[in-house]
């Protein structure tokens, strides 16, 4: 009987797991709402199948010494687990279901790292999340909610969602071939950005007033796009990364915070999206900076130039995933037990230089998600990724049909969500503030 193939965790998996935790576990809630219902033994198939197409995330955490080198992945000939349940309609199902994607890691140590919950809609409240979670929007009656839990340690949102356009065309017959990327004129040349100084350690999101259990939160919303006029020199993530900035001046001016410059994490995926995408972390980030002056409603305009020349600029960057120092610290010099110990104290002590907050901007849906005639298209995609201290919050944002799917997820030590309530009314209106600019 022949082994199964092994390989070694990449940077940002190893990363990952030196840092994991029960109290926040690192899980990345992806959430797809379709106008009607799915066969459960044709969706079980079909996802099966998908993985067996995907065969990079039928893996798991292979055991080893104390002293081992690295942490591997063992491949798997099919899943370990059934990965597909479904939850009965009730109103508290869709509420549940988001509770468990951000408390419930799938194991490292069973293949795949991902579940899915199929939720029925039985009618409007079925969204509704009780106990102070929310007003979050849900499927139409009749509709489905597809809620996908997956362990960030083996993969990413956009991953994930490559396999979920795979289930979809193997459910529905029909093609769910990624559309073409929008044609940008190509870039005039730029001087460099100025860009302020990282010396200084950032601003923190001002606490707001957090409950007693801890984990995360999470607050999904429908917006309308943005407008962007013709020719702009900014893009939409522009706009969002400008409105992202502006809130949190404005959150931490209520809440009495002095100014201080911002750095907003944003991840960058330069994979393709058709079935030979790169199933796994493919996500590198780069840190958007902000001085305390640049962020002036008044001055939008300047602004949205200016943020669209860095994120130009910092996408265009050839640099490793996480950074050099990263790279070191995962190359198998000494021990895994010995290097997760360094990197969990590095990691404590870069705390205060930690970015202000993520934005992940997933941008177009680029699958139809089409699961056929009866279930139907995608009508929402929502995605949230982990809001671990010390930035305790992220936005996380996708568009679907003409319209923005924005979630806030946040860590209860933080804030509350009397506080989301309030940082989605802030980030709507300076989105919008965005759109005023000639």
């Amino acid at each position: 009987m022949t082994a199964p193939l092994r390989i070694p965790f990449p940077v940002v998996d190893e990363v990952s797991r030196h840092c994991a935790q029960e109290a926040e576990p690192e899980t990345v809630h992806i959430e797809v709402h379709l106008p009607g219902r799915l066969d459960r033994d044709r969706l079980r198939k079909a996802f099966t199948e998908a993985l067996r197409r995907h065969p990079r995330v039928l893996m798991r955490e292979a055991g080893g010494p104390w002293y081992r080198r690295r942490y591997e992945w063992e491949l798997t000939d099919g899943p370990d687990v059934e990965v597909v349940t479904f939850a009965p309609p009730g109103a508290a199902a869709l509420r549940d279901a988001r509770t468990r994607a951000l408390t419930e890691a799938p194991p490292l140590t069973a293949s795949p790292p991902v579940r899915l919950e199929v939720i029925p809609s039985g009618g409007p409240s079925d969204g509704r999340a009780g106990g102070g979670e929310g007003d979050s929007p849900a499927p139409p009656p009749g509709g489905t909610a597809l809620v996908l839990t997956l362990n960030h340690t083996a993969l990413d949102g956009p991953a994930c969602l490559r396999i979920v356009a795979t289930a979809a065309e193997i459910y529905g017959g029909r093609d769910n071939a990624p559309a073409a990327p929008p044609v940008r004129p190509a870039d005039e040349p730029q001087p460099p950005p100025d860009l302020p100084s990282n010396w200084s350690p950032p601003a923190r999101v001002a606490p707001g007033r957090p409950g007693t259990v801890p984990g995360n939160g999470l607050l999904v919303t429908e917006l309308t796009l943005p407008h962007r006029p013709k020719g702009s020199p900014y893009t939409v993530n522009d706009q969002l990364m400008a409105a992202t900035a502006l809130t949190l001046v404005h959150w931490n001016r209520e809440h009495g915070a002095r100014p201080r410059p911002l750095r907003i994490t944003m991840p960058v995926d330069d994979r393709p999206r058709d079935a030979g995408m790169p199933i796994g972390n493919g996500t590198r980030l780069v840190e958007v900076p902000f001085a305390p002056e640049e962020l002036d409603p008044a001055l939008m305009p300047e602004l949205l130039r200016r943020t669209a020349r860095r994120t130009r600029a910092l996408k265009a960057l050839s640099r490793p995933q996480l950074g050099h120092g990263a790279a070191l610290l995962t190359a198998p010099w000494a021990p895994v037990v010995c290097r997760a110990a360094l990197t969990r104290a590095l990691r404590r002590t870069a705390a205060p230089w930690t970015s202000t907050t993520l934005l992940s901007n997933i941008g177009r849906i680029p699958y139809p998600l089409d699961f056929g005639e009866e279930a139907g298209r995608a009508l929402a995609v929502w995605f949230s990724a982990p809001a671990r201290m010390p930035r305790g919050l992220t936005f996380t944002t996708a568009s679907t049909a003409g319209r923005l799917h924005l979630s806030l997820r946040w860590s209860r030590t933080l804030l509350g969500h009397g506080d989301a309530v309030r940082l989605r009314e802030l980030f709507t209106h300076y989105l919008h503030a965005t759109e005023a600019t000639p």
